[in-house]
């Protein structure tokens, strides 16, 4: 069979096609521009402290330099001391727990949020899970208590935004409040406020002197573990995020290895507990439950 004769191409055409080629590419290959968006920061922020609380946002600048620049540190506003104060998610992601010791960033703790970007708490007295551990938080979820552990003078929430190339958002904003290099502003907490935020931490239930050491999700809410250092003693508080106009069943409870349980449990409209045990030197299993949603720990927490 003769071979069929290619069709001539005009000239005119010919020279178009790598016009067009080109074109296409644009639209069909991610640009750079695009590339350097995805990286922004879309993910919306509140503060780090409970519902209410008032602290100083300082991006300050100086001698020595801040480090890394662009970070905020949370200080204390007006009476209002924020060593010890609660450290929330500002927003929903991962929380990843570190410890650096008596150096850099001490104890802190890395949520890498859904669109890529992180956030940074860094020189807190206590963390909710220990170092090499991570959870799912909701933004609001407490991850641990404002301190001074590492390279820090004095207390002070040491807070970071980064894009998900890992640079830093060097005018990061918060509360829809944008604090930039040289800034520092009195910012307001709306974080768990509203219809559906409890009006209650874990440490107001269990009083002074007890941080959360750890925390467990329950369907409708959150089960925390606090200690006191002073006094040796362990709590157990069991508080709801939703439904809090009515009352749930709920329980909270703690055990010493060796000794009995001892339990809380009703119907409650915000919390279960506090249940408290001395504790110092001892392991412990505690939990608690709201509805059919419950958490049993192993004895862990030794000493």
């Amino acid at each position: 069979m003769p071979t069929p004769p290619r069709p001539a191409w005009p000239k005119t055409l010919i020279s178009a096609i790598p016009l067009l080629l080109v074109g296409l590419t644009a639209v069909l290959l991610p640009q750079a521009a695009s590339a350097q968006s995805s990286s922004a920061l879309a993910v919306s922020h509140k503060s780090p402290f409970n519902c209410g609380k008032t602290f100083y946002a300082n991006n300050w600048t100086g001698t020595p330099a801040h480090n890394p620049s662009g970070s905020i540190d949370w200080q204390d506003y007006g009476s209002d001391d924020i060593n010890g104060e609660t450290v929330r998610a500002t927003a929903a992601g991962t929380a990843y727990f570190y410890n650096a010791g008596s150096t850099s960033y001490g104890q802190w703790v890395e949520i890498r949020h859904s669109d890529g970007t992180r956030t940074r708490y860094a020189h807190l007295a206590s963390m909710v899970k220990s170092a090499g551990s991570s959870m799912s938080v909701s933004q609001g979820t407490v991850i641990g208590t404002v301190g001074s552990t590492g390279g820090s003078n004095a207390p002070h929430l040491h807070y970071e935004q980064r894009t998900s190339g890992g640079a830093m958002d060097t005018s990061p904003t918060v509360e829809g409040v944008t604090v930039s290099l040289g800034q520092k502003k009195a910012i307001t907490s709306t974080n768990s406020c509203g219809g559906s935020g409890n009006p209650y931490t874990p440490e107001e239930v269990c009083g002074s002197g007890y941080s959360v050491i750890d925390s467990a999700a329950l369907t409708g809410g959150r089960v925390y573990l606090l200690y006191n250092s002073g006094n040796g003693y362990n709590c157990v508080a069991t508080l709801k995020t939703t439904n809090l106009s009515s009352s749930t069943s709920m329980s909270a409870f703690l055990e010493p290895q060796g000794s009995s349980r001892t339990t809380d449990s009703g119907s409650y409209q915000y919390y279960a507990g506090p249940v408290k045990r001395s504790a110092s030197g001892q392991c412990v299993k505690w939990g608690g439950s709201i509805g059919s949603s419950t958490y049993t720990s192993g004895f862990e927490h030794c000493g």
